[in-house]
């Protein structure tokens, strides 16, 4: 991973003025990547908006020596990702990454949620998503190069009825590893890959903070004994098979979504 280096490429992270994606933008500039650091700026659960979040990320690349730009919109609708692209386009002439990480929660049973909520969560997960990847689409196809790196979750593979219960967030994932996997076909004859990674939990982040905290200590060792490693990964450690996916490395890889989590025995 030290070697791997993005220059001259230009990359786009959706989501990232804070936490995980956050930290993949920061990282792609560190290796000399060109971001455009996309982020609506709400809450958790999606709420209020505004673009400071991604100004501040936008400030901590330029103060490592890098390039980057802000973007505030959101990934559901589609004229803002229209704009993300071609900000983009006009400021580098072209995309070589693609990292789709934005999302949103509401952690609420089916037997709770409004359908209101349903919509939303599939919205920014799914639908965000496909928009994002075709906004992209042809810019890479006609480069005849590109990485596309789609953000799904361990909800896609197991039903938590402590974390992540939202049965929309969970449907929203599963169909982000159907989007990759038929993305990676049409897409391979043009020198575009498309993989995903699909992250177990982690210590860090608004979300996963307020849950450790919620379910105490004991259930956190529960969920310890059920990885093969028994601890919870260092941020480099989920960033590091995002950035490889995004990498020349990964030429011959494609329609690949990489479980990242410490060896989860839990069923699906």
């Amino acid at each position: 991973m030290a070697d791997i280096r993005f220059d001259g490429k230009v990359a786009i992270v959706t989501g990232a003025g804070g936490g995980l994606g956050k930290q993949h933008a920061l990282e792609l500039a560190r290796r000399g990547a060109k971001v455009v650091v996309n982020d609506l700026g709400g809450s958790v659960d999606g709420s209020g908006g505004s673009s400071e979040a991604a100004m501040k990320v936008v400030e901590e690349i330029k103060a490592l020596g890098g390039e980057a730009i802000a973007n505030g919109s959101s990934v559901t609708d589609d004229a803002g990702v229209a704009r993300m692209a071609k900000d983009a386009m006009d400021h580098w002439g072209r995309i070589d990454i693609l990292i789709a990480n934005a999302g949103v929660l509401r952690d609420k049973s089916f037997s709770k949620m409004e359908m209101s909520d349903f919509d939303f969560v599939l919205d920014v997960h799914l639908m965000g998503t496909v928009k994002c990847a075709k906004a992209v689409w042809e810019i890479m196809r006609e480069q005849n190069y590109g990485r596309i790196v789609n953000i799904s979750s361990r909800s896609a593979r197991v039903a938590d009825p402590k974390f992540q219960q939202s049965p929309a967030y969970m449907c929203a994932k599963t169909a982000v590893l159907g989007l990759t996997r038929f993305a990676a076909r049409e897409l391979g004859p043009y020198g575009v890959t498309v993989n995903g990674i699909v992250p177990g939990l982690v210590i860090s982040g608004p979300v996963l903070e307020d849950y450790w905290q919620r379910i105490g200590g004991s259930e956190r060792d529960s969920y310890l004994e059920q990885l093969a490693l028994k601890r919870l990964p260092a941020i480099a450690e989920i960033v590091g098979p995002v950035l490889f996916l995004a990498s020349d490395d990964s030429a011959y890889i494609s329609g690949v979504s990489l479980d990242v989590n410490g060896g989860s025995f839990m069923p699906a």
